[in-house]
């Protein structure tokens, strides 16, 4: 076999190595943006800074970001399934229910 054949197959295998290399990697990145990876998440009422919380402002406000004072009762963040109850704030802990204040 001559040296041009040698590395005629050499370069032939070195581009089929880094092909499955950067397939493998697609894959992968793939696999971890899928929806169905992201971790449970539960609403948690009482948790965010104003002008920040995911939906329901209570009365008088819309949706996202409509909050209008720091930790609303009414308003919620979205938060890791499991979270909110032992999430402290200056006004108390966090709540899967609406509260008043």
């Amino acid at each position: 076999m001559s040296t041009t054949t040698l590395t005629r197959s050499t370069l032939a295998l070195s581009t089929l190595a880094a092909a499955a290399l950067i397939a493998a990697a697609s894959v992968a990145t793939a696999q971890t943006s899928d929806p169905a990876m992201k971790p449970a998440m539960e609403k948690c009422y009482g948790v965010s800074l104003a002008h920040q919380n995911d939906c329901k402002a209570g009365e008088g406000t819309t949706c996202a970001g409509s909050s209008t004072h720091d930790y609303q009762g009414t308003s919620f963040k979205l938060v890791p399934k499991g979270t909110c109850t032992s999430i402290t704030t200056p006004k108390g802990k966090g709540s899967l229910t609406p509260m008043g204040r």
